[in-house]
């Protein structure tokens, strides 16, 4: 039985108060021995609260399921949602539990919820436990997204349960803290309207509208204008994955979120060598959620966020259908935009003009072609702009081609008649020497997993400044070495 212990979080349970039906009132399972293996002191402060206090008993005992905080309703989420295309009505939190919702010091909602925390109403069949590798992954890829500027969840904490959990073998558990913008999902509004009550759909929309899009409330079709405003969020939340190489390995629409934050990092990985077809999940055997379809299943699952919201689009079917149809057709164009305007900005180039296009599926195409690391790419070519080729020519296994196309790249570099230097400064600002390469993920997490959090916390310092690059980091920005892989991710259940 979970006990009262003294305030830790201002808690404003809006997700209880306006939602019943969306959720199940629920407690941490306990756990044997609760140690703190990683506080994220930054976003402790964001939220308000003092890290030592986090890190004190009373703190380690709420991160871990043990203590529930005053003020504190935690709930299991109901949401539905289309795993690898196949409807499912009823998923929700199996292992997970929203303690309820804090302003932060920017007046910013914050959901925090636990991960990990035992088996819920929603569990099917699962343990409702989590294992230490898993959850300093979701820590360390979190951190790395927030670092890369892109809107991601957040890990508050990872505790270390005392506890083993069975997966293909023993493993040591533990529970993370998860903190977000909210947990409304694309599932969310599917769970209500697979359950055939408009009322609770409405409810939903409202709640979503106030707290994460609250300009739709003007508009002469506030719900529209919802849909449209995460169809904008989810364009440049993907365009974003793009331009860093992630591959997010699990785009079902139940973690899709509606505030155009990154949610849920299990079988998620970084591209090493281009290739649009890259699969790391162990799980994705068709390829569905490989790097070069996320923009067309985020498409996908719009869709069905929209389905759901056809009858408070117009009472007339048809009218509602071409309104929802017009929304989402809008989004290659949105997506399209804002990977254009970043790819562009990777390659120093401030004007759109009609030939870069050709000038960017070029490059794409010759770094398929010899399987060119992407990162170390197009960090490289601001080295280029300055006028020393030779560390992008190494790169490529046949350089002559990359010579053919950098002569067109410089040609229009210069008709903006920009200062080099300032354009090389400007290409290093958005294209990172770090990112979290998978075999340093692997090894930290497994040194993690034996007891030696040294090379996590050194994983993390390393990330933590993607685009400032430092000597004696050079490991941290190559490539995996030749004996590793084929890298495959899995979920953690």
């Amino acid at each position: 039985m979970s006990v009262a212990v003294r305030p830790l979080f201002a808690f404003d349970n809006s997700y209880v108060r306006e939602l019943e039906g969306l959720y199940a009132a629920w407690q941490a399972a306990p756990v044997s021995a609760a140690r703190l293996l990683a506080l994220n002191e930054e976003l402790a402060t964001e939220l308000g609260v003092d890290p030592e206090a986090l890190r004190a008993p009373d703190g380690v005992a709420v991160l871990a399921g043990n203590a529930t905080p005053e003020g504190a309703s935690p709930v299991a989420q109901a949401y539905a949602g289309h795993q690898f295309g196949g409807f499912s009505p009823r998923l929700g939190d199996g292992r997970a539990l929203l303690l309820g919702e804090v302003i932060d010091v920017h007046g910013r909602r914050r959901d925090l919820h636990l991960k990990g925390s035992g088996r819920t109403p929603f569990a099917r069949g699962g343990d409702g436990k989590a294992a230490v590798g898993p959850m300093l992954r979701e820590y360390v890829i979190g951190e790395a997204m927030h670092a890369l500027g892109i809107p991601t969840t957040r890990a508050l904490a990872v505790v270390a349960t005392g506890d083993h959990v069975a997966r293909e073998t023993m493993l040591p558990g533990a529970v993370l803290t998860r903190v977000a913008a909210s947990h409304l999902r694309v599932g969310t509004f599917q769970y209500a309207a697979a359950h055939g009550d408009l009322t609770l759909v409405r409810r939903l929309a409202d709640h979503a509208i106030a707290r994460h899009h609250p300009h739709a409330v003007e508009a002469e079709n506030p719900y529209l204008a919802f849909f449209e405003g995460v169809v904008d969020a989810q364009a440049s939340l993907v365009a974003r994955w793009m331009l860093v190489g992630f591959i997010h390995g699990v785009m079902n629409t139940d973690n899709m979120t509606i505030s155009g934050e990154t949610i849920d990092y299990g079988p998620c990985a970084f591209m090493d060598a281009f290739d649009p077809a890259t699969v790391f999940s162990s799980i994705d055997h068709g390829g569905r959620y490989a790097y070069g379809n996320q923009p067309h299943i985020a498409q996908w699952n719009l869709a069905r966020l929209a389905e759901t919201l056809l009858p408070l689009f117009d009472v007339e079917t048809d009218a509602a259908l071409t309104a929802a149809t017009d929304v989402l057709q809008s989004f290659p164009d949105r997506y399209h935009e804002c990977w254009g305007h970043g790819m562009r900005a990777k390659l120093g180039l401030t004007d759109d003009q009609p030939e870069d296009g050709e000038l960017i599926d070029d490059l794409l195409a010759l770094l398929h072609a010899q399987r060119v690391d992407f990162t170390s790419c197009f960090r490289a070519l601001s080295s280029s702009v300055l006028g020393d080729a030779a560390r992008t020519r190494s790169l490529f296994t046949e350089p002559w081609a990359f010579d053919a196309w950098s002569d067109r790249w410089r040609t229009e570099l210069s008709s903006h008649r920009r200062d080099p230097q300032a354009v090389a400064a400007a290409m290093d600002r958005v294209n990172p020497v770090y990112i979290p390469r998978n075999h340093k993920v692997e090894e930290a997490l497994a040194a993690a997993s034996a007891g030696d959090l040294q090379p996590f916390r050194r994983l993390l310092d390393v990330l933590a400044q993607p685009f400032v690059e430092r000597p004696g980091l050079e490991p941290y920005a190559a490539p995996a070495p030749p004996g590793f892989g084929p890298y495959r991710t899995f979920c953690g259940t």
